[in-house]
């Protein structure tokens, strides 16, 4: 019998080359994923990338594996649609601070709750790259930017916890600069059974350059934080002096697909297209 090497980084990546531009954050974030796939020996035929319109949801253009480059803000419910028509595949929604809480907003509670088996990134930038430079849902109060010449006068989004608060059973920060730690919390993400949230942190070097400012960042797991408690995940996602990494929220409970069996009993696993058969 043929001996099957294992995949490698460099399996991961596509003929597309990243038109990010030089230094931008998403470069570690990609990186970092394909280490992550890597580690895991992701089947290349059984991983989708799924995006929205952005900097950031080029993303699936620069990966080997199926990628579906979708509408503006519509990454959530068409990577949750992807996993429920085809449960064996690890599915991976990927987009924007923009994509995902401006114009995709109301998708992401509805995710959280469902607790469909799907990976989210956010890669954070707090800013609109790809329009060149307009106020973000994350952007700070009192940014100057194309759109708020004379400051923001809205209270950023706090995407740690409003994932928290809409119930999402993994949620997690990391930074594009520490490619090390977000390799892991990308594999802890793909690893849990149910909806995980990963915000990452992604400077923006032309219009929103954070990296002096993410100079002094906190690893959670360094102050003995227990992941199970969500209060205290709150906690640290409201109170920060210094801008907290790691996981914040993981629990264990049953996803929607596995929620799902059990209202059909006679099915040992959820499949789409008998459902819908037997409804017609």
């Amino acid at each position: 019998m043929a001996v099957v090497a294992p995949l490698t980084v460099k399996d991961y990546k596509s003929s597309v080359k990243p038109t990010w531009c030089p230094g931008c954050g998403d470069f570690g974030v990609l990186a970092a994923t394909y280490k992550a796939l890597a580690q895991m020996q992701l089947s290349l035929h059984e991983t989708v990338f799924v995006s929205g319109i952005g900097c950031s949801s080029r993303f699936p253009y620069f990966m080997s594996t199926y990628g579906l480059h979708g509408l503006h803000g519509r990454s959530l419910p068409l990577a949750q649609g992807v996993k429920l028509a085809h449960p064996e595949l690890t599915v991976f929604a990927v987009g924007g601070d923009g994509d995902m809480f401006s114009i995709g907003a109301g998708h992401l509670p509805h995710a959280c709750a469902r607790n469909v088996d799907i990976t989210t990134i956010c890669m954070d930038n707090s800013i609109y790259g790809l329009t060149k430079g307009q106020t973000s849902p994350t952007s700070l109060r009192g940014q100057k930017t194309k759109s708020t010449p004379y400051g923001a006068i809205l209270e950023p989004m706090n995407p740690v916890m409003l994932a928290l608060t809409y119930g999402a059973s993994f949620v997690a920060r990391a930074y594009s600069a520490k490619p090390q730690q977000l390799t892991q919390i990308i594999v802890e993400a793909v690893k849990h059974k149910g909806f995980a949230f990963v915000e990452v942190l992604s400077p923006c070097v032309e219009f929103n350059n954070t990296f002096n400012q993410l100079d002094a960042v906190v690893d959670i797991m360094d102050e003995n934080h227990d992941p199970t408690d969500i209060e205290r995940a709150m906690h640290l996602a409201l109170t920060e002096a210094k801008t907290n990494l790691g996981i914040f929220y993981k629990v264990e409970r049953p996803s929607y697909e596995q929620e799902f069996a059990t209202l059909a009993p006679e099915k040992s696993e959820f499949n789409l297209d008998t459902f819908l058969n037997k409804y017609e």
